[in-house]
């Protein structure tokens, strides 16, 4: 099913290769006209839901852009940024309109919704790029992705690489704890994105923001070796029920264990006080991002514009967030990272993301041998020295599949146990992101 659904993507590639190029040579102009007209709030060319756009046919692969750039580019999540679900509700679709918008609001990144699970949407396309860059923004592309046809959506993130994101962001949430065998699906679709766009093209996971309430989602495999070099959890913190301060010690305390920079994301959506948006600014830079992100342009209201763009100040010093502890009978991908380290540090154990007797047995063999308390418990100065060694490269293969015995030394293991284990609560089911926004 995966192979067919890859192969409609790949055909679908070029089908729409020839409408591109008409769409550029119509396009030359209207980049002037854009242009010309980028500081008016109205007005200028509109490339709207009619908008195309083509990658690469089905037999060459995507240009993998960042494996072969002689220079270093900015990190496009290193800016203030601005996502749009539907560009159509965003400004009316008119891009004159947005580029005005985004330089009066000192919005440097759009990040634009490309698709959705094996569906390439249209408003993400090469001449809505090229206009975006051409007045000074930087503009990555969105995914929402499923799980269930991992090889499709990984082909539908390569092109909106292909029609020239400057990053990639992947929108994973609670759709990908319900698959069966969820670590063997995230793996194929980071291992066939990877083969697709390069290894060094800035990838993202836009995901669920407390950890520890997922213990099935696969954070380890896309945030692991070779997956996303960023992460920027959703920190929706009136929609979790919670304070701004207390989203960033929940988040950042789960967060930092995978060793990934953090951009956080936070709401201007649902109309949030505008003082809690300066403070949701502050503590970002309190706990050293470089980068914020907001949800969402077209539930944005002008207050909330107001208060994501003026001058918010510094708090003195410097956040210090402590990374979770995990101990004895703990479960969840924490455990399956945690389990991973402690293999590269040397241990024979299984990666079954449950914190049993085995587990407990190498982390207090570890304590010792780094001079540390032996209690048992994964806490900030376990985290800190077991993450020193690199994790393995392990394979998964659905549970209950056979392994040979040659490929058990090349760690190939059954999805963890952990898994299968339910999430404590969506705690931003309130957000959408998923399919066309709410009334469409």
């Amino acid at each position: 099913m995966w192979d067919g659904r890859a192969a409609r993507a790949r055909r679908a590639w070029g089908r729409r290769r020839v409408l591109a190029s008409v769409m550029l040579a119509l396009s030359a102009s209207a980049f002037g006209v854009i242009a010309a007209t980028a500081s008016a709030t109205s007005g200028g060319a509109t490339l709207g839901k009619g908008a195309r756009h083509s990658p690469r046919p089905a037999h060459a692969a995507p240009r993998r852009r960042g494996a072969t750039t002689s220079r270093a580019q900015p990190n496009p999540l290193a800016a203030r940024g601005m996502w749009i679900w539907l560009l159509a509700d965003s400004n009316g679709g008119d891009v004159a309109s947005i580029i005005a918008t985004a330089h009066r609001y000192g919005i440097s990144t759009l990040m634009i919704k490309s698709g959705d699970g094996s569906t390439v949407l249209s408003q993400f396309n090469r001449p809505l790029v090229s206009a975006l860059h051409a007045n000074g923004l930087r503009v990555c592309a969105w995914q929402y992705v499923y799980g269930a046809h991992p090889i499709s959506e990984a082909y539908v993130g390569a092109a909106a690489v292909s029609d020239g994101a400057d990053c990639l962001l992947i929108d994973a949430e609670s759709e990908y704890e319900t698959q069966p065998d969820n670590y063997v699906q995230a793996q194929t679709y980071i291992a066939w994105l990877r083969k697709l766009i390069g290894a060094n093209f800035p990838v993202a996971l836009a995901g669920l923001p407390y950890v520890d309430y997922h213990p099935a989602f696969p954070y380890s495999v896309f945030l692991g070796p070779g997956g996303a070099q960023y992460n920027a959890p959703q920190m929706y913190w009136a929609d979790i029920g919670t304070t701004v301060d207390g989203v960033y010690a929940h988040t950042y305390a789960y967060n930092e264990i995978y060793r990934r920079s953090i951009f956080p994301l936070g709401q201007v959506y649902d109309d949030p006080p505008p003082p809690q948006i300066f403070r949701f600014r502050q503590l970002s830079r309190l706990y050293g991002a470089s980068g914020v992100s907001w949800w969402d342009w077209q539930e944005a209201a002008l207050s909330g514009w107001v208060a994501l763009s003026r001058p918010a100040g510094s708090l003195p010093g410097r956040a210090d967030p402590a990374m979770a502890s995990i101990s004895l009978h703990a479960q969840g991908d924490v455990v399956v990272w945690a389990q991973e380290h402690l293999i590269g540090a040397g241990y024979r154990l299984s990666v079954d993301g449950g914190f049993g007797p085995q587990t407990l047995a190498a982390v207090q063999s570890f304590q010792r041998a780094h001079r540390l308390a032996a209690d048992g418990i994964v806490g900030p100065l376990t985290w800190n020295a077991l993450l020193r060694y690199a994790p393995p490269p392990i394979h998964w293969v659905p549970a209950g599949a056979q392994i040979a015995s040659a490929a058990r030394s090349s760690l190939t293991m059954p999805v963890p146990k952990s898994s299968r284990l339910p999430a404590k609560r969506d705690e931003i089911a309130g957000a959408g992101g998923a399919g066309m926004p709410r009334g469409r």
